[in-house]
């Protein structure tokens, strides 16, 4: 990888979406793993699970800190709705969200040398009935909601073939609450429109509109083809990117920021199965190398001709043919379309040639494989430039290749360390083997909302994980020298789905801070 030449410590303000580890702690630290400095605003002036942040908070913090900003990574509807899933939620009404909007042209034309990489998601049509992260309704009419949302979009592609339908689809949804679901995403898209205005007048650098849970037809296609056709009226394409994502994108512009100025990173990418590039997602509208494709491009980053040119090794770890959710899955995931431990094999052969190598496991949503996990037990793990295997395929891969493209910038060993341990912790101990023995040990508790099992599971979460992350730093970290202070587990929201791992990696300290060995 060829040297990057000494640069003074970029400044970055940081919006996110909320304060959840992957889209405020990871960014955090992939920009401090650089020397950049990152600035947050304080934790009262950002959302909390559906409570919306501060817009007024906000503006004030962003005002006082952009004269001594490089950069601004923002998320739109925190600063405009007060978060990425109170969006979904609130009313306030469009003149209002976009008098916040605002406030970016002000901020530029104080301050013309700051550079603003924006974000807006499409509001997703939830594949799942969840009361609390879409509208209350959604509990009782989310099936209906989602049929009606794919009749329509069917209905605008395909036309008077699937009237019938779409006429059917409505009738089942209460007026009221179809008109209230679909204002709220027309407000949503209003407000993206309005960002592409600022990206073609030069308010902003780059934006990315992204698509949170979709799918190939839908109610988040349909607002995607009317961004495509804005981009085209604009001539915008070269600063816009639109594709499947959502908590991952303030690292992609994040590595966007850091990298100003500089070549683009070059990505060679590996797949665990010779078809790897035409394996399908459950979450993603489009098939695994063209949700790459989109990931690189986001992040500014191009494709590698070879592996020995490339910048980092992007290692991609696809189902043989389909994503599944319970694992093993024989059918889709594990079949013979893909040779794991030659993937494997790989991986460590990139590594001895000294190759930057960020590991992007999408075999299965929300989790590491497990037998994957098993075989890179080979691999030594500190070793890795990125690894990440959270969440929706989009979410893994925006965030290993950020890893990936900000490995040659790197001085901050001990923050990258961490940095990738803290996936290690999540993706794969948390959220492939400790989330599933923490519901099994509870009674028949909601994925919505644990209610009064909250706290024992947060008991059985820190009793479960702190052994296992004490084994893996020992096995696959502690040779670094650098030492591990641990804090105690506990849960974002009153819901299994995200957990929270304090911890830090440092040059020295205590030893008891580790975690416990059990």
């Amino acid at each position: 990888m060829p040297d990057v030449p000494a640069r003074p410590a970029p400044r970055v303000l940081l919006i996110p979406p909320d304060t959840r580890p992957p889209t405020l702690d990871l960014p955090v630290s992939l920009g401090r793993m650089t020397g950049a400095e990152m600035s947050v605003p304080p934790r009262e002036a950002l959302p909390d699970f559906f409570t919306p942040g501060d817009p007024a908070v906000l503006r004030d913090w962003l005002l006082d800190r952009a004269a001594q900003a490089d950069a601004l990574v923002v998320c739109l509807e925190t600063l405009c709705l007060g978060g990425m899933i109170p969006a979904r939620r609130v009313s306030d009404p469009l003149d209002v969200a976009l008098a916040r909007l605002r406030m970016l042209e002000e901020v530029h034309a104080r301050h013309p040398g700051l550079r603003i990489y924006a974000f807006g998601v499409v509001v997703r049509v939830a594949h799942d009935n969840d009361p609390h992260e879409e509208k209350p309704y959604y509990g009782e009419w989310g099936t209906a909601l989602r049929a009606y949302s794919t009749a329509f979009d069917r209905q605008a592609r395909h036309g008077a073939a699937e009237q019938e339908a779409l006429d059917a689809a409505r009738a089942a949804v209460p007026a009221e609450i179809l008109a209230d679901w679909v204002g709220t995403r027309e407000r949503n898209r209003a407000l993206h429109l309005e960002a592409l205005d600022l990206l073609h007048r030069g308010v902003l650098t780059h934006l990315c509109v992204t698509l949170d849970d979709t799918s190939e037809y839908g109610l988040a296609a349909y607002d995607r083809r009317l961004l495509e056709a804005r981009a085209d009226e604009l001539g915008v394409w070269d600063r816009f990117d639109t594709y499947p994502g959502a908590d991952e994108v303030p690292c992609a512009l994040l590595t966007r920021a850091l990298r100003q100025g500089l070549p683009p990173a070059r990505a060679w990418v590996r797949y665990s199965g010779t078809l790897g590039e035409a394996a399908g997602m459950i979450y993603e509208d489009r098939p695994a190398g063209e949700l790459v494709r989109a990931h690189l491009r986001a992040a500014g980053c191009v494709p590698a001709e070879t592996p020995a040119e490339a910048d980092f090794i992007l290692a991609v770890n696809t189902p043989g043919r389909r994503q599944a959710n319970v694992q093993p899955d024989l059918a889709t995931v594990d079949t013979p379309d893909r040779h794991l431990p030659a993937f494997v094999d790989a991986v460590l052969d990139d590594l001895r040639r000294g190759r930057a190598v960020s590991v992007a496991d999408i075999a299965y949503p929300n989790g590491a494989e497990r037998r994957l996990w098993a075989l890179l037990d080979r691999v030594a793990l500190a070793d890795l430039a990125g690894f990440s295997a959270w969440n929706t395929a989009g979410n893994t891969l925006g965030s290993a290749v950020a890893f990936g493209a900000l490995a040659g910038l790197v001085q901050d060993r001990a923050e990258q360390v961490g940095a990738v341990f803290a996936r290690v912790v999540d993706d794969v101990l948390y959220q492939s083997f400790v989330r599933r023995e923490v519901r099994d040990a509870l009674v028949n508790p909601s994925p919505f909302d644990l209610g009064e099992q909250r706290g024992t599971a947060e008991a059985l979460l820190a009793a479960q994980l702190s052994p296992r992350a004490a084994d893996v730093w020992e096995r696959h970290f502690a040779r670094t020298g650098l030492t591990l202070e641990w804090g105690t587990p506990h849960l974002a929201w009153p819901r299994l789905f995200t957990g929270v791992f304090p911890l830090g990696v440092s040059l020295a300290g205590p030893a008891a801070a580790a975690p416990p060995k059990g």
